[in-house]
């Protein structure tokens, strides 16, 4: 399950999707693809070649769980 993150303290994307579920990951993954597909018909010449960081950090975040065997 998702944690509240307190405003007083910082933390990264990285150890903000490390402290999701696989369900969530997966979810919010989705949501971003969805972000980007919809950031890109408002462009007059959208971009395919979109791939922002937080696209590389959850990928890799599924990855490391998978060579761990932690996803379900």
């Amino acid at each position: 399950m998702g944690q509240f993150a307190d405003s007083t303290e910082s933390y990264t994307l990285e150890e903000q999707l490390k402290s999701l579920g696989d369900d969530e990951l997966l979810d919010f993954w989705e949501e971003t693809q969805h972000l980007v597909k919809l950031l890109n018909a408002d462009d007059a010449e959208p971009d395919d070649h979109i791939h922002p960081e937080y696209e590389r950090l959850i990928l890799q975040e599924l990855q490391v769980r998978s060579c761990r065997g932690e996803l379900r």
